[in-house]
């Protein structure tokens, strides 16, 4: 059986911490994963804890 990119019975360490998927199967990265990395990437992210606009 194929797995999906998108499954979401594969966990990693990083799951809900950091990103979630949308009901369409695309990944969210969380505000913790933004502060993490350390810098906008002025994509207008969902959860942009740097100011940018959404």
């Amino acid at each position: 059986m194929k797995r999906s990119i998108f499954d979401e019975t594969i966990k990693s360490p990083l799951d809900e911490e950091h990103f979630y998927y949308s009901k369409d199967g695309l990944i969210i990265f969380t505000e913790k994963y933004h502060e993490k990395r350390g810098y906008c990437c002025q994509s207008k992210c969902k959860h942009c804890p740097y100011g940018f606009p959404k």
